[in-house]
């Protein structure tokens, strides 16, 4: 048996107090390249493990000195910051033994006599979700080196009140470490905001202004706004508080100065200009310099509910994302990041179109407000094959045209848009093409087909089709940026603009 090379090596304690069961033990991890770590007995298995901090602990439960379960229980409770699987073994099969080994905190169970290709699916199992794990912590650290350089305070709790990060500003403006916030409850900082963080839905996806409590017990006023998200199943709160006293003191004097009044307005605007930036630098991704892509997004508001993404992943296809976020404006902008960042984190791990729709239907499905979804176009090209899949929910057809400018073959949009409907009742398969060299993709938001001109004409279909018509692979894209800007003339758009022209190779 050996394991497959996608997955790095594990460093796994063993513990059995039979020792030719350890050295079977031993032998058979060792063979599928993982490092090995042996004791003999729950006691020995405890200093082991705060010895080498193992990747996962194989534990039997029948053992002399200490047994499987109070070993489990201190293993948990010394790897309270990171996940480690705990798989029981035992030769005792009833339910009793079960229900106790996973309340002391094992995340398995295996009968014995060991039946190791059960073990060796459970071992890759686990193996995928440490990576994940791995994984989700890097993208952590990256967004919490972003959240440290925001001036407002970003807390996350679980649905408790536990507090369970925090950023550098909340250290600033309640003047506790974070040593001391860390597992907390969230009602030392702001006192009424227990009740709403656990259970009052009436409180998320706005702001409201509460009282803040500093270490040295002075009260000020803050205002906070709460939104919710599920990480494996367990629902975790991001709250940001701003301390607004500053802002409390300026309502009050522009009863009596109205210039102040300007000078309010200038310091939102700052602040606006601010998540701008921020929002930029979250969308803007290396993926969108690839060569053969060229792509245009024009929002209506400062913010763009509309987004482009494009990936390699490490085995080499190429992956595209083109998004439309119901509404407009900022709260859109903020319903399409979770798309983004699981668009990203999952084709840097070659997941299948299937795999990208299902994921990110069901986030956001447990996660935005009723009537706010998202409409997409994903597509997976595979450069060697000259195939691809392509997904559509919710967004115009997109065009596969050829060398010679001319549409070659429609991809209408056969989907609900993602967020809508549970991923089990979506129908999640991709349509599979493929194209001839000098070939392109066309992908675009409804807002091109809604564009208007002064007569109240929209651009539609026809007018995509007729800028493309008999146009070079080179000057295509131009061709089409021209044709919609001489359409609108010196009107707006009416809604998000993007599109996105993709090189077949």
């Amino acid at each position: 048996m050996t394991m497959n090379n996608a997955f790095e090596k594990m460093s796994v304690l063993a513990v059995d107090d039979n020792r030719t069961n350890l050295h079977i033990l031993q032998v058979f991890l060792k063979k599928l390249g993982h490092e090995v770590i042996l004791a003999e007995n729950g006691e020995e298995a405890v200093a082991r493990f705060q010895q080498h901090h193992p990747d996962l602990v194989l534990l039997d439960i029948m053992m002399p000195v200490m047994d499987g379960f109070e070993a489990a229980r201190r293993i948990k409770a010394a790897s309270r910051d990171k996940w480690v699987p705990i798989i029981l073994l035992s030769a005792l099969n009833r339910d009793e033994n079960l229900v106790e080994g996973l309340e002391a905190g094992a995340d398995d169970y295996l009968t014995k006599p060991i039946n190791f290709v059960v073990l060796e699916a459970k071992l890759r199992s686990m193996q995928r979700s440490l990576s994940m794990q791995r994984s989700a912590t890097v993208t952590l650290e990256r967004l919490l080196a972003i959240s440290d350089n925001v001036p407002d305070a970003i807390i996350t709790c679980n649905g408790s009140g536990e507090i369970l990060t925090v950023n550098r500003a909340t250290e600033i403006i309640f003047g506790h470490p974070a040593a001391e916030l860390v597992h907390r409850q969230i009602r030392l900082l702001v006192p009424d905001l227990l009740c709403e963080t656990a259970a009052n839905t009436t409180a998320r996806n706005r702001e409201r202004e509460a009282t803040g409590h500093r270490r040295d017990g002075r009260a000020f006023p803050v205002e906070y706004g709460l939104s919710e998200v599920s990480i494996d199943h367990e629902r975790i709160f991001v709250i940001v508080i701003r301390d607004i006293t500053q802002r409390k003191l300026a309502e009050t004097q522009l009863q009596q100065n109205a210039a102040l009044l300007q000078t309010y307005y200038d310091h939102s605007q700052n602040e606006q200009q601010l998540a701008l930036r921020l929002m930029e630098k979250l969308l803007h991704r290396p993926g969108l310099l690839d060569s053969r892509l060229r792509y245009k997004v024009i929002a209506t508001e400062n913010f763009s509910g509309d987004i482009v993404a494009a990936s390699h992943s490490p085995e080499g296809r190429f992956y595209a994302l083109l998004a439309d976020a119901t509404g407009h404006g900022l709260p859109a902008a903020i319903s399409v990041l979770p798309v983004l960042a699981l668009f990203y984190r999952m084709t840097r791990l070659n997941r299948t179109i299937r795999e990208l729709v299902i994921e990110i239907n069901q986030q956001l499905k447990e996660s935005m407000p009723i009537g706010r979804f998202v409409a997409a176009t994903i597509v997976c090209l595979d450069e060697i094959s000259l195939s691809g899949e392509i997904w559509i929910g919710g967004t115009p057809e997109a065009l596969l045209i050829d060398a010679d400018g001319q549409i070659c073959e429609r991809f209408p949009s056969e989907n609900l848009a993602l967020g809508i409907i549970d991923s089990t009742q979506m129908n999640d398969q991709p349509r599979r093409f493929e194209w001839q060299p000098g070939s392109q993709l066309l992908m675009y938001s409804d807002g091109v087909l809604e564009a208007a001109d002064g007569q109240g004409q929209q651009f539609g279909s026809q007018g995509i089709s007729d800028a493309v018509q008999g146009t070079s692979r080179a000057e295509r894209f131009t061709a089409l940026e021209d044709a919609l800007s001489k359409h609108l003339g010196q009107n707006a758009a009416g809604d998000d603009v993007s599109l996105m022209l993709i090189d077949c190779p």
